[in-house]
């Protein structure tokens, strides 16, 4: 185990540990329903303040001042609709379907089709011969120094920070999860077309109503703001120094799932806005426990605690962090090719 990974405590079997962490996987019903109450209805009430200004011939940088504190809002209801995936929101499995869809509505993203795609890549996460489904691509060295031109120019392209997060958002949100993935079953291909259709309906609800224009207007920047940190949020989430991946004779879920997964320690507020997603760790080792709970959950899990946080500050570093080195078992840059490191 690497020095940034040492810890004091006794290393626990998965079993052992996930005993440890079992009884915060229970919902609470109050506690989904207050985070219901602090983040979809302050993200309704600014969406109607957004269209006041719109409509009573405010400029429209008073709307445009708003969209921040949405699209905050909007990052909070990703995280909720990612609970209802992983059906851990609520105890019922049909509240957690219907809640999701719904969610996955205002955040143009299929419930099924992602879903799918979300739990696979928690059962595959840092394994080098199951990478591609629901994670970021990551090349190797030896893989991309083999590469074709062509393709080596596509990876640099979806890697440069430009891409990833400034176009990003609107490849994701607004042109890939219209469209079902190859193969796709039928559940994960009735989301995307069922979701599709909600959105197609809440356009033509908004041209009766508000305007086309005044809808698009307003929903297109908070969309597009909330998918640029939700992106940097999935991103960090595994591309990090230290991260490790494995090839399959070694690899393991909860060795995977601890030492592959940040704690990204943020400020309280950003904690508040990103559901206390950047305990992925802890996320990772046990899915079922609501985002609520995975504070808790660390506070009373010492082992957990053993991780050592990754900064706001010292996160920025993994931007340039583009390809898996085999042989020095760590993420590396671009750069560090051209040296000859």
């Amino acid at each position: 185990m690497s020095a940034q990974h040492a810890h004091t405590e006794p290393h626990p079997t998965f079993k052992e540990l996930h005993q440890q962490t079992a009884r915060f996987m229970v919902p609470s019903l109050k506690r989904s329903l207050g985070q219901l109450a602090n983040t979809f209805l302050p993200y309704i009430a600014l969406w109607v303040m957004m269209v006041y200004t719109m409509n009573h011939g405010y400029p429209y940088w008073a709307t445009l001042i708003m969209v921040l504190p949405a699209a905050a809002l909007l990052i909070r209801v990703f995280i909720i609709f990612h609970d209802c995936c992983h059906t851990s929101f609520f105890k019922s499995q049909r509240a957690n379907q219907l809640l999701g869809f719904f969610f996955g509505m205002l955040t143009f993203t299929p419930y099924g089709e992602w879903g799918t795609a979300h739990l696979e890549h928690h059962s595959t996460v840092a394994n080098l011969e199951r990478r591609g489904v629901g994670d970021v691509w990551t090349m190797t060295v030896e893989e991309y120094k083999n590469a074709g031109f062509w393709l080596r120019l596509g990876y640099r392209l979806v890697r440069n920070p430009f891409v990833m997060f400034g176009l990003g958002p609107i490849y994701v949100f607004f042109i890939k999860n219209r469209f079902s993935h190859k193969g796709a079953s039928r559940r994960e291909w009735m989301s995307v077309l069922l979701t599709n259709l909600a959105i197609l309906g809440i356009l033509v609800l908004a041209y009766f109503t508000i305007g086309l224009k005044t809808y698009l207007l307003i929903q297109v920047p908070i969309e597009y703001m909330a998918g640029v940190f939700g992106i940097w949020l999935f991103y960090v989430q595994h591309q990090f120094d230290p991260t490790h991946w494995y090839p399959p004779e070694r690899w393991d879920y909860m060795t995977a799932s601890i030492f592959s997964s940040s704690y990204y320690k943020l400020p309280k507020v950003l904690q508040w806005i990103s559901g206390n997603i950047g305990l992925h760790h802890v996320h990772h080792i046990n899915p079922r426990i609501p985002n609520y709970s995975l504070q808790a959950c660390l506070d009373a899990t010492p082992f957990l605690q053993q991780v050592v946080p990754l900064t706001l500050g010292k996160s920025l570093k993994s931007i340039n962090m583009n390809l898996w080195d085999e042989e020095q078992d760590r993420l590396v840059s671009f750069r560090s090719l051209r040296k000859g490191a």
